[in-house]
């Protein structure tokens, strides 16, 4: 009990800040749920709808991953120098983030409309690619947005605010799900569009989303106050430099997580339909239950980021471990549950007794790298909230393409386990980064037990 009462109110502290991100992390969900329930509807019989969307998020995400992994670098130097009360460094840090966002923004778009070529090469049907490349383009086209959206989202949360992003991610993810009835099927005067009216809904969201965030910083005096402290001499080149430090190994680290997912699943396509679409619900259950992981992943930097900020030793170190507590309870019971469901979770996707078959089984190996991923997502998590992110990529590169890759073909095809060996990889690829992670953390706590 004494146990409990020392990490109580740490644990109150993390789970007040983590639900609201949750709570957004689920309205991303239902959007793809929505985006994947309506194209298939629309296409009826004609599987090809529902294919092209799949193909063009997946292709998408790659890009996606990193214009958030650059934005994620922005909330623990926010944190860092709220916590000193700093504001007007924080005013500058937000000016040169927004800044920064946009041209990145801008870039990061031009180079996934040069990449298009790429998706007629990876061993997909040609009418699918042909389909699904409207979409991918209009995701291209809403980077930009995502990134500015970003950069006011991690603000508020390097801030401690966490329900603002909440209540704004919400709200534009109902109306791009309302827009997705408008664009799909043709309706309010709109012409039906099928999967490009699925991209166009999502670009317009995109959009609104950074709009919607502004408007809140004007309307809020205590942010509008931030607003005010903008300044024409600052030298932005220092700030954005000390940004992309700590953005762009993070990026890199959600970059190469993100490469083993999209590269699995080409490989999961290499056994048919059947596989891809028990890949498919392992892959959802899966992102559902890391909704949370990142949830708990942000909380812990932004207590871990305010405590470093004013060098409070113990208290950092309290923060870690609660966090931990917290990441690995979570990875419990949705292993156990998994486990425990897992012959009926794929009947609400599908009659295909083949696909329920085959993904009853991936979702058991899912289910094993469950406390692995709430673990390295905590470490993470940990380690921006530090501004130690450099080794991430250097980890990342070693647990996700030099072995989750490599070992998921060698059991799948070498080894002839088909899609199973896939998620073997999984298993390896994000144990190792937990197992990774979590020492660089733990000579962390040491040097700060010593320090104490």
């Amino acid at each position: 009990m004494k146990w409990f009462n020392r990490y109580a109110s740490h644990y109150k502290a993390n789970l007040r800040l983590a639900m609201p991100v949750a709570l957004s992390q689920l309205g991303y969900i239902v959007v793809q749920f929505a985006d994947n329930a309506m194209v298939g509807a629309y296409g009826a019989d004609d599987p090809l709808p529902l294919s092209a969307v799949s193909f063009g998020v997946m292709m998408s995400f790659v890009m996606f991953s990193l214009t958030l992994g650059v934005t994620l670098g922005i909330t623990p130097l926010i944190g860092e120098h709220f916590a000193r009360g700093e504001y007007r460094r924080t005013a500058h840090y937000l000016q040169s983030s927004l800044v920064m966002c946009a041209v990145l923004g801008v870039c990061f778009m031009m180079l996934q409309i040069w990449m298009e070529p790429l998706l007629y090469r990876l061993g997909q049907p040609v009418e699918v690619v042909d389909m699904a490349m409207p979409y991918y383009r209009l995701m291209a086209y809403s980077l930009p947005a995502v990134m500015l959206y970003g950069c006011f989202k991690q603000f508020l949360e390097g801030v401690g605010n966490t329900v603002a992003p909440m209540l704004i991610a919400l709200a534009t993810n109902l109306v791009n799900i309302l827009l997705n009835w408008v664009f799909i099927f043709g309706h309010c005067g709109s012409e039906p569009m099928g999967v490009y009216g699925a991209g166009l809904a999502t670009l317009v969201a995109r959009y609104l989303s950074p709009v919607v965030a502004l408007g809140y910083f004007y309307f809020k005096r205590e942010y509008r106050d931030y607003l005010q402290l903008f300044s024409r001499g600052i030298n932005y080149l220092s700030y954005i430099v000390r940004l992309l430090g700590i953005g762009v190994p993070v990026a890199g680290q959600m970059f190469l997580e993100g490469i083993a997912f999209v590269v699995t699943s080409i490989m999961m396509g290499w056994f048919g339909a059947e596989a891809i679409a028990a890949n498919q619900i392992g892959g959802t259950y899966g992102n559902a239950a890391f909704m949370m992981t990142v949830a708990i992943g942000s909380a812990t930097t932004i207590r871990t980021s305010h405590a470093f900020g004013v060098r409070d030793a113990r208290t950092l170190r309290d923060v870690v471990l609660s966090s931990v507590h917290i990441g690995a309870l979570w990875g419990a019971l949705v292993l156990v549950s998994f486990i425990a469901f897992s012959g009926v979770m794929p009947m609400a996707f599908t009659t295909n007794e083949q696909v329920i078959a085959l993904g009853s089984r991936l979702i058991v190996l899912v289910a094993l790298y469950q406390v692995s991923d709430a673990i390295q997502g905590t470490m993470v998590g940990v380690l921006r909230g530090m501004q130690d992110v450099r080794i991430i990529a250097t980890l990342s590169f070693v647990a996700y393409v030099l072995l989750n890759i490599p070992v998921g073909y060698l059991f799948a095809f070498t080894l002839g386990m088909g899609a199973e060996g896939l998620m073997i990889g999984y298993i390896v690829g994000l144990t190792t980064a937990a197992i990774c992670y979590s020492v660089r953390v733990g000579g962390h706590l040491r040097r700060l037990q010593k320090s104490l």
